[in-house]
């Protein structure tokens, strides 16, 4: 029987084998209820979900919704976010993502979206369709009996205040602190109400049990709210002393004193003597924070949201950059979408960029400038290791003043 692809918001027995099919496809072996399948046919956004179908089995996957994504300077670009990319196991090796991902990506430079993103679950598969690792994160445990900080530590009241919330008041303040937050860090991404429905519980979609997290906010001086926190704690006991963990699900904060304020409160919550940061950023204050340093060691550093250039010249328009000056990128595209050459005169007050005939300063294909664009990693390193072809002696390091950040990326959300 021949596969076909087809959208399957229309039909909801095509939605129901579809999330079937993710569910499958991501080895979840938990059986799907008729009333787990209507929940997530009421709260997700199937307008761009497709499907492979073999008869009335679907046995590949794919979504895209549309995101904004914060770039350096505190702008945001439209962007096409890939999401529930599955092919089963018995039809791998079919040319079946191909196809659903160049479907995808041509609808969304048609629409004008300037860039796509995802999280990749496996590293080696995206770069052949364009997308490159654009930022990354860091998760620490904290060994909270060694950090030689004071444990009598509270927050004085000219500083702020911290309170205790429940999910019904983070579903309150939680929308508009993070827009607050993420206009502060390339890579963030936009918020849905779905996200906060999901992160307090009210909608689960997840078929484990269900646990409570604590939700912590901090309010500055003025009252006005500047940092959340949600953490989970194990209840650990040895040789009747507590000995407990407090993993972080969650932490944004509009400034690093926020931030620090945070952090600190986690380790000084009587009975936990270890902190689990979760997916922190990579450059957080964290350590710098902690009189002995060696008493946060790292669990994970890896890549997290991979980015594809769409539309070259308004991507590059949109974000700011620390020096004036003028280069010109030869970006390789096999996919034909983002391809050409491209003259960006930058400067603190604003940029431009524009397709142009002359000869490129640095050739680079568009997952490199995926690397690039947001400051995970700078131009010298990436021509150090062959990924960028410096054709103007002193290229990549004019490119470096220019990309310069003074913050890494982060993405603190998985879609």
């Amino acid at each position: 029987m021949a596969l076909s692809t087809r959208f399957v918001n229309e039909d909801a027995a095509d939605t129901d084998a579809w999330i079937r099919a993710v569910h499958t496809g991501f080895l979840k072996a938990a059986e799907l209820t008729q009333e787990d399948l209507d929940e997530r046919r009421a709260r997700q956004d199937f307008q761009r979900a497709r499907g492979v179908f073999d008869g009335d089995r679907c046995v590949a996957t794919f979504r895209s919704f549309d995101q904004r994504l914060t770039v350096v300077g505190g702008g945001t670009v439209a962007a096409n976010a890939v999401s529930a990319v599955t092919v089963t196991a018995t039809h791998r090796r079919r040319g079946l993502l191909s196809g659903l991902m160049a479907a995808d990506l041509a609808e969304a430079k048609e629409r004008g979206d300037v860039v796509a993103t995802l999280v990749a679950a496996e590293y080696r598969i995206y770069g052949r369709f364009g997308f490159g690792p654009a930022a990354a994160y860091t998760t620490w445990r904290v060994d909270g009996t060694r950090t030689g900080l004071d444990p009598g530590w509270t927050l004085r009241e000219s500083e702020g205040t911290l309170a205790f919330i429940d999910g019904a008041e983070v579903r309150k303040t939680g929308p508009e602190l993070h827009e607050r937050f993420r206009r502060t860090r390339a890579g963030a991404i936009d918020r849905d109400a779905g996200f906060w429905e999901r992160a307090t519980g009210e909608v689960r979609f997840d078929l484990q049990p269900w646990t409570e997290p604590f939700h912590v906010l901090y309010r500055d001086a003025r009252g006005v709210p500047q940092g959340l926190v949600t953490f989970a704690v194990d209840g650990h006991w040895e040789a009747s002393m507590p000995g407990n963990t407090a993993t972080v699900r969650g932490l944004i904060a509009t400034s690093p004193a926020a931030e620090a304020t945070l952090w600190r409160f986690l380790l000084s919550v009587d009975w936990v003597t270890a902190v689990d940061t979760g997916r922190a950023a990579p450059d957080s204050p964290l350590t710098l924070l902690l009189p002995d340093a060696r008493s946060a060691a790292v669990r994970e550093h890896a890549d997290f949201l991979w980015l594809r250039p769409l539309d070259v010249p308004r991507m590059l328009a949109a974000r700011a950059f620390a020096a004036e000056g003028e280069l010109v990128l030869g970006v390789r595209d096999p996919q034909g979408l983002a391809g050409g050459r491209f003259l960006l005169n930058a400067s603190p007050q604003g940029a431009s960029c524009a397709a142009t005939s002359r000869e490129p300063d640095l050739v680079l294909d568009c997952g490199t400038l995926a690397r690039l664009y947001l400051g995970e990693t700078s131009a010298t390193r990436l021509t150090d290791a062959g990924w960028i072809e410096e054709r103007t002696a002193g290229a990549a390091a004019r490119a470096d003043l220019l990309f310069h950040t003074g913050r890494r990326p982060w993405c603190p959300d998985i879609f």
